[in-house]
């Protein structure tokens, strides 16, 4: 690749294969979208390319059945514009995360999606919220893989197609916390300026208490480059979580495997907005965090925790 390729551009390199689920705005798994997407340099151009398949059933069928989508992007570190025709609008890298607002005609939806690759290079955890102005129309979240070679390699077919067949397994799990087991998940999450620029990294680890088979309280407590604690009692009713104090407050909705979250601290201008994703079978959790005070972003956070019961 040239000189001129963003970092992020130079991540996404080769083909990434996957098999998101599809949400209904209630949290009811609809089906899949069997995807494959790519990007690459043209000339002085560079054009993403998307192929789906829309296995759905419902009325998000005959929304979103759209196979072939192509779009021209500015290319950079800091805005990926996406010049249409099949989406508008831009992403915004940081580091090994992009968030990104764009709309999409064919689908006639607003979307807002969030994309963290693994440390191992090789592994997107993708979730996709589409809206129509404020209010979700539907969701759609997976793991993808990427390949260089599918098309002239049996054996990379054979373990790219088998990886998205147990994802469409996987994809209709729901974001349910051990009812029975204490345990932590602990990990480091970067830390990103809102000017996307690097600024340290968080220690962090959630202590996890059942209280009953619906209730639990965590504990968060966090180093580095921020220093907090605060304690929580959460419920789930289905889908919905909420966080009812003492230090902290909100809710949650999950979609699968994805939970989106919106949390207050308590007795501070501090709030997070946030996606938890269970993304293995070992509850190992993709936790993307915007930190906002006084109303304005301060950090983008992200990093992979792990689950270790008691």
């Amino acid at each position: 690749m040239s000189n001129d390729t963003s970092k992020w551009q130079q991540t996404i390199e080769g083909e990434w294969y996957g098999r998101p689920s599809v949400w209904d705005p209630n949290g009811n798994h609809t089906g899949w979208i069997k995807v494959s997407r790519s990007s690459r340099k043209e000339g002085d151009k560079t054009i993403y390319y998307m192929h789906t398949k829309f296995d759905n059933d419902g009325p998000l069928r005959n929304r979103m059945e759209f196979s072939e989508f192509a779009f021209e992007l500015l290319d950079s570190d800091r805005d990926r514009i996406y010049l249409g025709p099949d989406f508008v609008g831009a992403g915004h890298p940081y580091g090994m995360l992009v968030d990104a607002n764009y709309y999409s005609p064919a689908w006639q939806a607003d979307l807002r999606t969030m994309v963290h690759i693994l440390d191992d290079g090789e592994t997107q955890v993708y979730s996709s919220l589409l809206f129509e102005g404020q209010t979700i129309v539907a969701v759609m979240n997976g793991v993808y893989k990427v390949a260089f070679d599918y098309e002239t390699n049996a054996a990379t077919r054979q373990r790219i197609d088998a990886f998205c067949d147990a994802e469409a397994q996987a994809g209709r799990m729901p974001h349910t916390l051990p009812p029975k087991q204490s345990g932590t998940w602990s990990g480091t999450m970067r830390a990103y300026g809102s000017d996307q620029q690097p600024v340290g990294e968080v220690n962090i680890s959630i202590r996890h208490e059942p209280t009953s088979l619906l209730r639990a309280r965590q504990t968060v407590k966090l180093s580095g480059l921020i220093n907090k604690q605060y304690t929580f009692d959460r419920y789930h009713d289905g889908n919905l979580h909420t966080f009812d104090g003492p230090g902290l407050y909100g809710n949650g909705r999950a979609y699968g495997r994805a939970l989106y979250t919106a949390q207050h601290i308590f007795g501070e201008a501090t709030k997070i907005q946030g996606r938890e994703f269970l993304y293995d079978d070992k509850l190992s959790m993709s936790a993307c965090w915007k930190w906002i005070e006084s109303d304005r972003m301060r950090y983008m956070l992200y990093g992979a925790l792990a689950w270790q019961g008691d």
